[in-house]
């Protein structure tokens, strides 16, 4: 196929990029590029831009495109849909709820609507367990399913709900959308994230020793590879049209179902010599739930997840040693609210996060 990969300059996008173009599609990529240059390791080697005809690798600012900003041209002749590019996190959406409804809703829908009408027939959707909230799990052997209520805590959650919701009424004999509920990323990726848990804890204890958790450490959590992500949307991309048409699935392992606290024990295993605090200074987070992942096995015979916390722990630890992280770079250069902070006060993009010309 044909696929246009939205934010292939992000973290997910990055290792997704690769094992598609392995899987014999052709790969053209779609990012406005804010966090393009937040890699840790070898520069990636990036799909060409959509249209641009350019050789792997080549990317300038000029050909990079805002979500906001796509046209029917982007989706012309693409027979599917990957769509990673969002504000992602909570802490984004907190600071500018309005940007993440804007970017994340309004734009995603946009996009799947100029799809259907261009003729792409398949369209992923990379959501989130986050849009379970606060269900639970705590004490309960109930495992969330997708069916279980929708509970979102928070903008970021709130905009994936309402995309689903919306791309749901855009389905019909043609246009599939999937929705993958991924749990919380962990793993290494060329261009890194330190803002999500796994990656956040391992840095930590490397840098200083402690494995620092501010929480009380009971909330529970689902977790997933990056690579084990990539592999589950290439999957879902030549999935029967009946097993997988406008259908949500919970991406990533039951294994994986963790405390913060087990989180934390874990990562102090795998970088020797550190040692796990819990502070409880946030208190318990009410985002506490496991997930159920057997709805996507059973649609996609033969796929599960390869990875666990343990092996994404030492992974990430021999990354941040081989390629040097140091803590400007944890802090500055990998957190995502602290990149589109120093872009705005270096008046590199505007209020709306948009590049200046």
């Amino acid at each position: 196929m044909r696929v246009l990969l939205t934010g292939h300059q992000g973290y997910l996008g990055t290792v997704m990029a690769p094992v598609l173009a392995a899987a014999g599609h052709e790969v053209v990529g779609l990012d406005a590029g804010l966090f393009a240059d937040c890699v840790l390791g070898p520069p990636p080697a990036d799909p060409p831009p959509v249209g641009a005809g350019a050789p792997v690798g080549s990317a300038p600012m000029g050909q990079r495109v805002d979500l906001r900003d796509v046209t029917a041209e982007h989706v012309t002749g693409v027979d599917a849909v990957i769509h990673l590019a969002a504000l992602s996190n909570d802490p984004l959406g907190a600071l500018a709820p309005d940007l993440t409804y804007d970017i994340n809703h309004h734009a995603s829908v946009r996009l799947a609507r100029l799809a259907r009408d261009a003729g792409v027939r398949r369209f992923l959707y990379a959501s989130t367990c986050s849009v379970y909230g606060a269900a639970g799990g705590g004490d309960s052997a109930d495992l969330v399913t997708e069916d279980a209520p929708l509970r979102p805590v928070t903008p970021y959650a709130e905009s994936k709900v309402r995309v689903e919701d919306d791309l749901h009424a855009l389905s019909d004999g043609d246009f599939s959308p999937v929705f993958m509920r991924n749990a919380t990323a962990f793993g290494y990726s060329p261009r890194l994230r330190a803002d999500i848990v796994l990656n956040n804890l391992v840095g930590h204890a490397l840098l200083s020793g402690e494995v620092l958790v501010l929480s009380d450490g009971t909330p529970w959590r689902p977790l997933v590879h990056a690579a084990d992500i990539a592999r589950a949307f290439a999957a879902a991309l030549i999935a029967p049209r009946q097993a997988v048409h406008d259908r949500a699935f919970n991406i990533g392992s039951e294994i994986n179902n963790v405390t913060v606290a087990e989180i934390a024990e874990q990562v102090a295993a795998a970088v020797s010599g550190s040692r796990v605090v819990i502070t409880g200074e946030t208190g318990a987070d009410p985002r506490s739930y496991r997930v159920d992942f057997s709805r996507f096995r059973a649609a996609v015979p033969g796929f599960d997840c390869e990875w666990t916390v343990k092996q994404g722990a030492l992974e990430l630890a021999d990354a941040y040693r081989k390629h040097g992280l140091t803590r400007e770079d944890f802090e500055r250069r990998f957190t995502r609210l602290a990149v589109l902070r120093a872009a705005s006060d270096a008046g590199a993009v505007d209020d709306t996060l948009r590049w200046r010309r």
